[in-house]
C-alpha cells in the first residue's frame, strides 16, 4: 500500500512539473508585454473634480466611488450618436469634468456629457498632423503639419500659426535632440489664451546622410546631426495670442547655441520661465519673461557646477500660493525639492536626504505627495513631505515599484507596485498611505511557464561604493554544476537597469538563455548610472568608459569568486552605449571574456550629439586627451576574442559611421571581427525582426563561448 501511495505521488509531481512549459524565444520576444504581462485594469483613471475612479471593461465604462459603488456606461450609449461608423471598443478618455469626457475617433475629437447624455462634435484636425496636444481649457488642438505649427479651435477653424517654407526651420516640435528633459514642443497656458512653441533653425547644422536601399536606385535621406564640437542649432520660444491671432517671440538673447529647457507658465499667464543652460552645461539662469511683449524680466536665480548641471524638470507653482514655487536640484548632491518665490528668494529646501526624488505627485493640503528612491534605488516608494520642512514621511507598504495616479484634491491615490516577489498589485489608498481596498491582485503571468530564478543584490567597489546587481539562474540551478555566464552591460548616464519590480526588470530572452541553454546572465549597475546621486552619476566625467569598466570588471572578479561559475567561458553583450561598453572591455581587457557581442555602438565620441556628449565629455576642443582615450578605434588592435558588432543602417541616433569605422580599422590592422547590418532598422531593431536579433545574439553567444 505504501509502494502504491509513493507511486501516486510522484506520479502527481511529474505530471504538475511536466504540466510547466518551456519558454520560447519568440515568445519571449513578441509575447512580453501580452501573453506575458501581469494583470492591468484597462483604462483606470480618476474622474476629474471627484473622488471616483473610472474603467473600461469589454463594452461598456465603470466608474466606481471610494467604497467600490459601481454605475456603468455601455458604449452603445455613445454609438447610438453616430449614425454610422459606431466605435468598436470603448475609446481612450480625458475627463474635463465630473460630467464630461473628450475622445478620439479618427481625426475629430468629441465630447460626451454623461449627465445630459449629449455628444458634441468639437473639432475635426488634418488626418497628417503629427506632435498633437489638447488644450482642456481652449477645447482647441496645436499640431504639426511637416515643420509649421497649427491650432484648430473649439469653432473648428484652423490657426496657421507658422508658414516657414524652408526645411531648416522646425516649429512646435521637440529641440536640443530630447535632453534636458524635453519631450515636446508646445506648451499651452492655464488659460487656454496663449500657447508657446519652439522654433529650431538648423541652418547651421551639418546635413548628415543616411542612405535608403529600399528601392532599386538607392536613396538620401538628409539628417541635421550636430556632431560634439561642431555647430548646433539655434532656437527660440514664440508664443501665440488665439485672440488676437499675433506671436511674439521671447527675448532671449545670445548665445544663440544656449539651450531653453523647462519652459513654465505662470500661474496667470502672465509670465514664462525658461532655464536657459549655457552651451558647456555648467551654468544654468532661471529666468522670467514677459509673455506679452517677450521682454526679459529677471534671473530668479543660477546654478553651476565645475563638472555640469542637469535641469531636467520645469517649476510647479503650488495651489493657493501665485508667487511661491517648487524646484528640482541636485546642489546637495541628489535630487531634491527646493521651495522659491518669484522674486528667486529660496523659502527652504522641502526634501532631504541621500536619496533621489523621482515624481511629483499631488499637492495635498500643506503637503507634497512624490516618489522616490529606497533601498539603493532599487526600489520606488512614495512620500510625503511638508512643505515648510524638510521632513518626508514613506507612506506606501509594500516592498518594490510604486508608480501613482492621485485624485483631483490629492486626499486619494491610485497605488500600482510590483516587485519580484509580486507581478502586480493596484490599491485605493489616502494619502496618508492607509489602504482602503485593493483593486487588482495580478496572477502570477508565468504560472504555466517555467523561467528562471532571479536575485538582486549588492557587491562593492574596491573604494566600497555599493552596485546593484542581477543575477538570474536556470530554473533549475545546481550548486554542484558550473555555468558559462553572459555579461549584460548598459551602464550609462541616465539609465538604470536595475529595480525590485516584476522580474526585476529583466527581458524575457535572458530567462530563455538561463534555462534553454544553462547560463547566468548577470548584470551590474555601475558608476554612472541614474538615480543613486550626482557625484555617483559624474565620476565618469570627460573619460566615459573608464570608470565604468572598472565597475563591470568588479562584477567579472565577483562572478569567478562564485563555485558555480566556469570562469574561463563568460561573454559580454550591450546596446548603444552598452555596445560602446561591450566594444571597450573586449579591447581593454582582452583576456577577460571570450566573445561579445555589441550592437549599436559608439566608438568615436566625436562623431556623437552635442547635447549629450559635451555634458559628459566637454568638447573635442577643450578634451582633447579625454576623446582620444575613450576612441575605440585607438583600441581595434587590442581585440583578441570574438566580437560579433550589429548595427541599424537607418541608425540616426548613433550613425552607422560609427561601427564602420571600427570595421575599417580592424581590416587596416588585420583583426578578425564579425559584423552583421539591419538594412532597414534604425538604433534599435523592433517588431519581428527582434526575434531574428536575439537569436543571432543568442546563437554567437553559445557558439563562441568556449
Amino acid at each position: 500500500m505504501k509502494r502504491i501511495l509513493l507511486f501516486v505521488l510522484i506520479c502527481s509531481l511529474s505530471k504538475a512539473y511536466a504540466q510547466k512549459d518551456s519558454l520560447s524565444l519568440e515568445d519571449a520576444i513578441l509575447s512580453r508585454w501580452t501573453k506575458f504581462a501581469p494583470d492591468r485594469i484597462s483604462g483606470l483613471q480618476w474622474v476629474k473634480n471627484s473622488n471616483n475612479i473610472c474603467y473600461t471593461k469589454e463594452s461598456q465604462m465603470v466608474i466606481e466611488n471610494i467604497e467600490g459603488d459601481q454605475n456603468t456606461i455601455p458604449l452603445s450609449k455613445i454609438n447610438k450618436h453616430f449614425n454610422e461608423d459606431s466605435l468598436g471598443k470603448f475609446p481612450t478618455i480625458h475627463w474635463l469634468d465630473q460630467d464630461r469626457f473628450r475622445f478620439q475617433k479618427n481625426s475629430t475629437f468629441h465630447i460626451y456629457d454623461l449627465s445630459k447624455d449629449y455628444l458634441t462634435n468639437l473639432l475635426s484636425f488634418d488626418k497628417n498632423a503629427h506632435h498633437t496636444e489638447f488644450s482642456n481649457k481652449a477645447l482647441a488642438l496645436a499640431y504639426t503639419l511637416e515643420n509649421n505649427l497649427l491650432i484648430q479651435d473649439s469653432n473648428n477653424k484652423t490657426h496657421r500659426i507658422t508658414s516657414d517654407e524652408s526645411s531648416d526651420i522646425v516649429n512646435g516640435q521637440a529641440v536640443h535632440r530630447y535632453e534636458f528633459g524635453i519631450s515636446k514642443g508646445t506648451f499651452w497656458s492655464n488659460s487656454g489664451k496663449y500657447i508657446a512653441f519652439y522654433r529650431k533653425d538648423e541652418s547651421m547644422v551639418t546635413a548628415y546622410p543616411l542612405v535608403n536601399t529600399s528601392g532599386r536606385i538607392a536613396t538620401i535621406d538628409n539628417v541635421k546631426y550636430p556632431m560634439a564640437g561642431m555647430e548646433s542649432h539655434h532656437v527660440t520660444l514664440g508664443v501665440y495670442n488665439l485672440k488676437n491671432e499675433k506671436t511674439i517671440f521671447l527675448k532671449t538673447g545670445e548665445p544663440k547655441d544656449q539651450y531653453l529647457t523647462n519652459i513654465a507658465w505662470g500661474p496667470k499667464d502672465e509670465y514664462i520661465y525658461i532655464a536657459i543652460l549655457n552651451r558647456d552645461q555648467n551654468h544654468m539662469k532661471l529666468n522670467k519673461y514677459d509673455a506679452k511683449s517677450g521682454k526679459y524680466v529677471k534671473t530668479l536665480f543660477e546654478e553651476k557646477h565645475e563638472k555640469y548641471t542637469q535641469p531636467l524638470h520645469p517649476m510647479i507653482f503650488i495651489p493657493g500660493h501665485d508667487n511661491e514655487f517648487l524646484w528640482r536640484s541636485e546642489r546637495d548632491g541628489f535630487d531634491h525639492f527646493y521651495r522659491y518665490n518669484t522674486e528667486g528668494q529660496l523659502l527652504n529646501q522641502v526634501t532631504n536626504g541621500e536619496w533621489v526624488v523621482k515624481d511629483f505627485i499631488a499637492f495635498s493640503d500643506q503637503s507634497i505627495l512624490f516618489t522616490g528612491t529606497h533601498n539603493h534605488a532599487l526600489e520606488t516608494q512614495v512620500f510625503k513631505s511638508s512643505l515648510n520642512s524638510s521632513r518626508s514621511t514613506r507612506i506606501s507598504k509594500a516592498k518594490g515599484v510604486h508608480r501613482i495616479q492621485a485624485s483631483s484634491n490629492g486626499q486619494y491615490l491610485i497605488d500600482l507596485h510590483s516587485s519580484l516577489e509580486n507581478p502586480r498589485t493596484i490599491e485605493l489608498i489616502d494619502y496618508n498611505g492607509k489602504s482602503i481596498r485593493t483593486l487588482l491582485q495580478s496572477e502570477d503571468p508565468f504560472e504555466n511557464i517555467e523561467i528562471a530564478q532571479t536575485e538582486l543584490y549588492t557587491i562593492k567597489t574596491k573604494g566600497a561604493t555599493a552596485l546593484n546587481c542581477r543575477m538570474i539562474k536556470p530554473a533549475d540551478f545546481d550548486t554542484a554544476k558550473t555555468y558559462p555566464a553572459l555579461v549584460y552591460v548598459y551602464n550609462g548616464p541616465g539609465v538604470q537597469l536595475l529595480h525590485n519590480s516584476h522580474l526585476a526588470a529583466a527581458p524575457l530572452w535572458m530567462h530563455y538563455l538561463a534555462n534553454e541553454k544553462n547560463y547566468i546572465v548577470f548584470t551590474v549597475d555601475g558608476r554612472g548610472s541614474e538615480n543613486r546621486g550626482r557625484d555617483f552619476e559624474q565620476e565618469i566625467f570627460r573619460n566615459l568608459g573608464e570608470v565604468e569598466m572598472q565597475d563591470q570588471i568588479r562584477g567579472v572578479e565577483h562572478l569567478k569568486s562564485l563555485k558555480f561559475i566556469d570562469g574561463n567561458r563568460i561573454a559580454v553583450h550591450g546596446w548603444s552605449y552598452g555596445g560602446f561598453m561591450t566594444t571597450n572591455l573586449m579591447c581593454t581587457y582582452p583576456n577577460v571574456f571570450t566573445c561579445g557581442v555589441a550592437g549599436g555602438p559608439v566608438t568615436d565620441w566625436k562623431l556623437y550629439e552635442v547635447m549629450y556628449t559635451e555634458r559628459f565629455m566637454d568638447t573635442p576642443q577643450t578634451n582633447p586627451k579625454g576623446y582620444e582615450s575613450t576612441n575605440l578605434i585607438n583600441k581595434a588592435e587590442n581585440l583578441k576574442g570574438d566580437l560579433l558588432m550589429i548595427h541599424g543602417a537607418q541608425d540616426d541616433v548613433v550613425v552607422w559611421q560609427h561601427s564602420l569605422a571600427f570595421v575599417q580599422q580592424c581590416v587596416e590592422k588585420d583583426v578578425q571581427l564579425d559584423y552583421f547590418a539591419y538594412p532597414h532598422h534604425p538604433h534599435n531593431v523592433r517588431g519581428k525582426d527582434r526575434v531574428h536579433l536575439m537569436r543571432k545574439v543568442i546563437d554567437y553567444i553559445i557558439d563562441h563561448n568556449q
